[in-house]
Order: structure tokens, then sequence, then C-alpha cells
């Protein structure tokens, strides 16, 4: 495997030894005088290993370091320094430095170091494939899907992961949210911090700072003793906040300082204390709708959703419910003991139901089949009588009649796309399937109805 190095320094001769000393058929050598240059030939040609002199004219390397944005594309850095003084090494280390040679140096001692990062590298490039291969198998952490949504979702993830930027995730309930954000905290450079998760709508405004932030002994009644809140405890790491959508303005106001100041201040104490934490915030609710109504404050809106990923819910990814029954089925069965499989008819009345409760509802509904069967073949009677009967609000006529009560309690988006999959469905079987003669029908252009056939993902037949 090509590996490129990036050398950086101001001395043409250094650069020449440099060069000679590592040249090879399996690495190819970049060259740069400056900092300035060398973020350029970054960008353009994104080397894998950088060695660099700190003492430059103009800007230094450790400056250099400092400058590039932490992402994969980041190439390993190696500092070069005539001043071997350890204060220089861990400041080094601290701008981002993965090791440190002191001139002048042996060339064995070079070729060793960058041999060291060369085996980083490579081994970084094996872990990226080889999550890009379980992406493809339909698996990303403790989340199944093989569907072109999914994988976008799986891909956006895995792109932000290794980042340290805020990220909001959307999502009815049930859809996953708290699994993915396990997912991109493990691919995290924070994995070895805690994860801490927090149910924002389960605590009840008079607690929920408390549990955030902490308190001092005495700060109200019932505080016998000092706490360390959520955001304390998940030093180093990252933490979850479930269904921040329905925090309080307060809290937000609060949320919102730690964002900006990284400290959080305990209830009942006069001073700070420094916090290093990543947030990962989660909801079902249109925060932009919620900002819009003055329920949820702009400024935090925006800081929340640096990155905003969208988990669709089952009934717009069917195509993973063979992947992800088989995937329960085989869990549960492990898991008590049983063996059970299912008729054609189970999985046909599963493949037809709209799944509210999304991937949950459907992991329970496994479970709970597998746990009651003593046949070891899953019967429809067995299945809950909510998912035998027919399905709401699909077919060929729109919803309505004893249906009105389910398809007005879908969110406005989804009740929307419901009506038009249901209109165009039934005008395209009035028209034999012809797209111009429904397009004269219904009084739209040709090609707005193509678009929005396939947005639906209808077919013409």
């Amino acid at each position: 495997m090509m590996h490129r190095i990036l050398i950086v320094d101001d001395e043409e001769a250094a650069r020449h030894g440099i060069r000679r000393a590592l040249e090879s058929e399996q690495i190819e050598i970049l060259e740069a005088e400056t900092a300035e240059a060398a973020r350029k030939i970054i960008q353009s040609h994104h080397p894998d290993i950088m060695l660099t002199d700190i003492n430059m004219p103009g800007e230094d390397g450790i400056s250099l370091l400092r400058s590039l944005p932490s992402h994969q594309r980041r190439p390993l850095a190696v500092m070069l320094t005539a001043y071997g003084t350890a204060k220089i090494a861990v400041e080094a280390m601290k701008a981002g430095a993965y090791d440190y040679i002191t001139k002048p140096f042996e060339i064995e001692d070079l070729r060793l170091v960058v041999k060291r990062a060369v085996e980083k590298v490579s081994l970084e490039q094996e872990n990226r494939e080889l999550r890009r291969q379980i992406q493809t198998e339909g698996h990303f952490g403790g989340m199944i899907g093989k569907s072109k949504p999914m994988q976008q979702v799986f891909e956006t993830a895995d792109q932000v992961a290794s980042t340290d930027v805020t990220v909001l995730l959307q999502g009815e309930s049930g859809t996953g949210k708290e699994l993915l954000a396990r997912a991109i905290h493990e691919r995290s450079t924070r994995r070895k911090g805690p994860f801490v998760a927090v149910n924002c709508a389960a605590l009840p405004d008079t607690l929920i700072e408390s549990e955030l932030f902490g308190h001092e002994k005495g700060a109200f009644t019932g505080a016998g003793e000092q706490q360390k809140g959520k955001f304390e405890q998940a030093n180093g790491g990252t933490i979850f906040l479930d269904e921040i959508g329905d925090m309080n303005s307060l809290t937000q106001a609060k949320v919102l300082r730690v964002l900006e100041d990284k400290r959080v201040e305990r209830l009942g104490s006069s001073s700070s204390v420094p916090v290093n934490v990543r947030i990962i915030s989660a909801t079902h609710r249109d925060l932009l709708a919620e900002t819009g109504a003055g329920r949820f404050r702009h400024d935090l809106f925006y800081r929340l959703k640096v990155v905003s990923i969208d988990i669709p819910p089952l009934r717009r990814r069917k195509e993973d419910l063979p992947l992800l029954i088989q995937s329960f089925l085989d869990m549960f069965c492990l898991r008590h003991k049983k063996q059970a499989s299912l008729t054609p008819e189970v999985i046909q009345s599963l493949e037809n139901y709209r799944w509210p409760g999304n991937v949950r509802e459907l992991r329970n509904v496994i479970e709970g089949c597998v746990v009651l069967n003593r046949s070891g073949m899953i019967q429809a009677s067995e299945l809950p009588l909510e998912i035998t009967q027919p399905p709401v609000a699909t077919g060929t006529r729109p919803p309505g009649g004893s249906q009105d009560s389910l398809f007005f309690a879908l969110p406005f988006k989804e009740a929307k796309r419901e009506f038009e999959t249901c209109y165009l469905r039934k005008r395209l079987i009035e028209n034999q399937g012809n797209v111009s003669r429904t397009a004269a029908q219904i009084g739209l252009h040709r090609q707005s109805l193509q678009q929005k056939l396939k947005e639906l993902g209808l077919q013409r037949e």
C-alpha cells in the first residue's frame, strides 16, 4: 500500500536528506518550505504522515499542527526539533502530534519513527475499511439496516464520530436514537470515556437541574450531601440528552451556557467546575417549529444541530424488516433458550403493519412471540390484534371514517405524505398508470408528477 509523507522544513538541505532516507516504492514524498504551503498540500493531496520542523521562520510547526482540522484526513504528525526539551515535546503532543524526534538524528532512528507512524496509519485505514464492510452488511453498532435511508444515516454518523461536534438526532419514538448516539460515541476519540444518557422528558422540572448540573450539600431540602451532575459524570466522554425538546426554558439557558463556557455550576455553589464533554441530543419533536412557537431557544437549537441526523421511521424503510425480524428472532431464541420460526402468514402480517412504535415495537413483539410460543412455529393468531387487522391509511383510498383517529395522530409531514401516496395511487389506477393523463386530471405538469411519484416511491403500475 502506497503512503504519502509530507516534509515541512524551511531548509532545502534538510528536506532533501529526509527524502533520500525515506523515499521508496511504498512511500511518496511531498515537500513544503512554509506552514501555508503545507496546508495547501494537505488540502489537495491528503498526505498520510507529516514530518514538520518546529522551529521555522514565520509560523512554526506546532502552530501549523493546531490549525489543521480534526477529521480522519488529517495527517499523522511527527515533529522535528533541534531543542529536545520535555516542555516542547509535551506542547507538541498536546497539539496532536503522534511523535517527535530531535535534530540531529540518526537515519535509522528517523526510519523507525516513520515505520511506526506508517503502521498506525495502516491500522486506522484497515479499521475504516472494516467499518465500511460492516455498514454494507447492514449493521452499525446496535443498529440494523440495509436500506438506502439507513445507509445514509450510518454514513453521516460515521463521518461525525471522529470529530467533536454536537449532533442532533431527530426521529420518532422507537427509531433507535440512543443506539445511534452510543454507536457514535464508540467510534469517537472519547470512546474510553463515559457515555451518560439523560431522558429529559422523564425528569420533572424540579429535579432536572440538579440531575444535570449537580448540587452542594444543603442546596435544597433533602440535599444531604454533595452530588455531581450528569455533565460532570460524563467528563471526558459523551452526554446524551434524550428528548431535549421537553426541557424547560431555564434549563435550556444553562445547557447553552455549558456549551459556550464548558463549565457547570452546581446548585448552591458560587463557583463553577470545568467539564470536557461532547453533547449528542435527540428529540421526536420538530425543534424548528418549537423555536418558532417560542418553546425552544433559537440559540441553543443552532448550537445543538451543528450536524443533524434524521432517523427514518420503520414504515419508511420496510426493506429492512426481513433483516430486523430474523435478527430479533435469533437473538431472543438464544436468550430464552428456545427454537422458533415464523409462518409465511406471520411474516406477511409483520410486513403489512405500519409499526407506529418503530423498531422498539417490532423488537417487543418478536420477543413476546418467542417467549409465549410452545409449538416452535409462531402462528398469526399469536400476534397482537393490531398487527393482524388491516393496515391503516394505506391502499387506494385516502384515510377517513373509522381510520380518522389514527390518521390524525400522525405528525403533519407523515399525514401529508400518507394522503399524497393514497391519492396519487388511486388516480394512477384510474388512468391505467398513464402519467400524462393522471397529471392532466389532477392539474399538475407531467414533470412535477413524475418527481412527486419518485419522491413517494410510487410505481406507475
